[in-house]
């Protein structure tokens, strides 16, 4: 206890020497104590209030600041955003509980006032909306976190002519119409699919906030998310009209979506022409999207073009476009080409699926070795797939469970049984205990049910 006061007595001589200081400097130095710490919140005290807020929501107002007058907690700004939290989407308590802390020596920040008009918002109280932007922006505490708040909730309630009125009334209380701002909102909105209330918005506001590259771009982003490709492809137009270039991942989002629906001939049109045009500009991400939608088309022969293109220019593949071409060359059965993209591998991602479908590891990606095993058991391969788990095993990596379950199940057959042992007795002397009694168990079952069968 001693050292504690000692230390807070510390604390407050150094804050108000601090204070002094940049008194005498003209407060060009910022103060060591935060303005703002964070208190936690008495768990008790928070029921207590919200069980008041919830059972007198109806009540008159002075009946509800006496019970709030009395329930003995400490107001701070955590708390108060406890509160939005307990009611995310009902404004009548939070709103009550707003005007109590007005009769309250409590300040409001701009966190606290946008959480409590982000409950106002979600209730769809548009009326009530309206008011609490019009006093934040009396009180100069909008922030872009105010805009986007705002103008979800009026998007989503589809009250269009509000949205641009905001805009307009933010400009006359002094917040000047801003392209940073406006293009914040966009991506916000169009992240939301509430792409068309974006749209519209751009266009009314063109004459006093002109868009840019990436207000386009989240457009376009936007309808290709809904599904929208003539607005997509008319927002492409509109950006080249205007003299602004088409970034290479709006490009890539467009011949994701063209993909999906199965316009893939327009999709590689698109991928020509930057292909002929902005080579440079191709990476990664645009060759890879490419070589899967490919591999999954059958088109495998153009697919190992576009990939051999990329190793030229020097662009390292990543597990998607590899594990794409592995399994489409395993599944049709033409292993040698399989077998070239394999040995250019140095370290392959082993992190992916280790047991039953739909069970992934941290990788989201199909395990790499597991596809080329098991695309060589069923292409019929057995001495090579079981070459390719010996050598794999030497270099230390572990093999999924996965590639033996399937290994196992092709082996079924008359000489299974000798196979399994020996095997097994490879697994234990390598560590893998409980994948050298699978071996045992099968072996075990094929030995019973040959002596069945001679019977």
């Amino acid at each position: 206890m001693i050292r504690r006061i000692q230390f807070q007595t510390t604390c407050s001589s150094i804050c108000s020497l601090d204070r002094r200081f940049n008194a005498a400097a003209g407060g060009c130095k910022p103060s060591l104590c935060p303005p703002n710490p964070i208190t936690p919140v008495n768990p008790s005290h928070l029921l207590r209030v919200c069980t008041i807020l919830y059972q007198q929501q109806d009540s008159p107002e002075s009946r509800l600041r006496t019970s709030l007058s009395r329930g003995g907690f400490q107001l701070t700004h955590e708390f108060f955003l406890q509160i939005c939290n307990k009611f995310p989407y009902s404004w009548k308590p939070v709103y009550k509980f707003y005007r109590f802390t007005q009769t309250q020596p409590f300040n409001h920040t701009s966190i606290t006032l946008n959480k409590m008009l982000d409950v106002v918002g979600k209730s769809r109280n548009i009326d009530l909306l309206w008011d609490l932007i019009k006093e934040i922006g009396n009180r100069r505490l909008v922030t872009d976190k105010t805009y986007i708040i705002a103008l979800k909730a009026l998007a989503s309630a589809r009250e269009m002519r509000k949205c641009v009125e905001f805009f307009h009334v933010m400009n006359e209380l002094g917040y000047e119409y801003n392209l940073r701002t406006l293009n914040k909102v966009i991506d916000a909105l169009c992240g939301c699919k509430l792409v068309e209330e974006a749209k519209y918005i751009v266009q009314k506001l063109k004459d006093c906030v002109k868009p840019d590259g990436f207000t386009y771009k989240c457009l376009i982003r936007g309808f290709c998310d809904v599904g929208d490709l003539v607005e997509a492809s008319k927002m492409w137009n509109l950006m080249v009209d205007d003299g602004f270039v088409v970034e290479i991942d709006a490009a890539e989002k467009m011949m994701d979506t063209l993909f999906k629906t199965n316009r893939f001939d327009e999709a590689m049109k698109l991928f020509q022409s930057f292909r002929v045009s902005r080579i440079d500009e191709l990476g990664l991400s645009t060759y890879g999207l490419v070589i899967s939608w490919m591999c999954k088309k059958d088109k495998l022969s153009q697919a190992r073009v576009v990939f051999d293109e990329m190793r030229e220019r020097g662009i390292q593949p990543d597990s998607m476009a590899l594990a794409s071409l592995i399994y489409g060359f395993l599944s049709k059965a033409r292993v040698r080409e399989a077998y070239e993209i394999a040995e250019t591998i140095d370290n392959p991602d082993i992190n992916g699926h280790l047991g039953k479908r739909g069970r992934k590891g941290e990788d989201p990606l199909v395990n790499f070795e597991t596809i080329f095993v098991g695309g060589l058991v069923k292409a019929g391969k057995l001495l090579a797939a079981t070459k390719y788990v010996e050598r794999t095993m030497t270099r230390g990596l572990e093999v999924p469970r996965f590639d033996y379950n399937r290994f196992l199940h092709y082996y079924s057959n008359e000489e299974g049984g000798v196979m399994f042992d020996v095997m097994s007795k490879k697994l234990r002397e390598v560590g893998l205990f409980d994948l050298g009694d699978i071996f045992e168990r099968y072996g075990q079952k094929m030995a019973t049910r040959d002596k069945r069968r001679d019977r």
